[in-house]
């Protein structure tokens, strides 16, 4: 095959490898278009192109995440990784390696690794690499890098997410969520949720609160009046899958994206909902509302309705 060809093969991988390690689409693709350059500008060909093609996306999305990291301590509220709707990446023989690293925990707790020890992790327990091809696209010994993977592991392990093992139960749990929301049912919200229940807003300081809610009876008072002024201006909810769990996304009444919500579900009952609002995180998925103009309308439609 020729050098496109190659590429265009391995692409869905490179970029689900940058993704994981990156958390963010817009630098995960840009650290693939960069491994493409580096791979056409090399003089001789490779004799392995996903060797190759692994190991420079690898080493890019590091020293990415390094510059990343310093903007991320400085972000205002909690940072979620950018919104995925498809991993473009199917190996059904790590299918289930491949859903839970994609889910905004999984992701959320690989923050706290360094960027090399993310890299090595990623690439052994998410894409089974040996520890001679880690070593060759980290630049270390392959003592070190199992090192890093021992590391790796146990901070993973320590906070692991864990998810409903049943897919069609938790889409039925979501639609029945969401369904309440869209009513605004407090009750029906209630016996969906957690006890320790957590709403989580990243708006980058922009829109919406940086305060997380913890509760069920808190959290699904907030949710009840959430989304039905929203209707009330046009708004659609579309259920989705976001980072292989059940989702959502908000749309204003001309289809722009306001909002995306993610759930964590396990037991039967929903443990954590993330929404995801700043709209630098949400413009790879397509035009983006504006919010803020979104917010007031919805806000003037309620003190109209609300005037005798």
């Amino acid at each position: 095959m020729s050098r496109v060809e190659d590429f265009q093969e391995l692409r869905p991988l490179l970029f689900a490898i940058a993704y994981r390690i990156l958390g963010s689409v817009s630098e995960a693709e840009d650290a693939v278009q960069e491994a493409w350059l580096r791979y056409e500008g090399s003089p001789a060909q490779p004799e392995s192109p996903k060797a190759f093609l692994s190991a420079t996306v690898t080493r890019i999305s590091i020293d990415v995440l390094r510059s990343a990291r310093v903007r991320r301590e400085a972000y205002v509220g909690p940072w979620f990784p950018e919104p995925l709707l498809t991993d473009p990446y199917q190996d059904p023989e790590r299918s289930a390696e491949l859903s839970d690293s994609l889910s905004m925990a999984a992701l959320i707790l690989l923050e706290r690794l360094s960027p090399l020890e993310r890299a090595v992790f990623v690439l052994r327990e998410v894409f089974a690499f040996s520890y001679r091809e880690i070593a060759a696209a980290v630049e270390r010994s392959e003592a070190a890098c199992r090192q890093l993977a021992v590391q790796a592991r146990r901070h993973m392990d320590a906070g692991r997410p864990r998810f409903e093992a049943d897919r069609r139960a938790r889409e039925q749990l979501a639609g029945r969520f969401f369904h309440a929301m869209r009513e605004g049912d407090v009750t029906g919200l209630q016996e969906l949720l957690a006890a320790d229940v957590q709403l989580v807003n990243d708006g980058a300081g922009k829109i919406g609160s940086t305060i997380p809610l913890f509760g069920v009876a808190k959290v699904a008072r907030v949710l009840s009046v959430a989304i039905p002024p929203f209707a009330q201006i046009g708004a659609v909810l579309e259920a989705h899958e976001v980072n292989g769990q059940p989702g959502a996304i908000i749309r204003d009444r001309d289809g722009h994206i306001f909002n995306v919500w993610t759930l964590d579900i396990l037991d039967g009952r929903i443990q954590t909902i993330r929404s995801i609002v700043n709209p630098d995180k949400l413009a790879h998925l397509g035009p983006v509302a504006d919010a803020h103009a979104v917010i007031r309308e919805k806000k003037q439609t309620r003190r109209d309705q609300q005037t005798p």
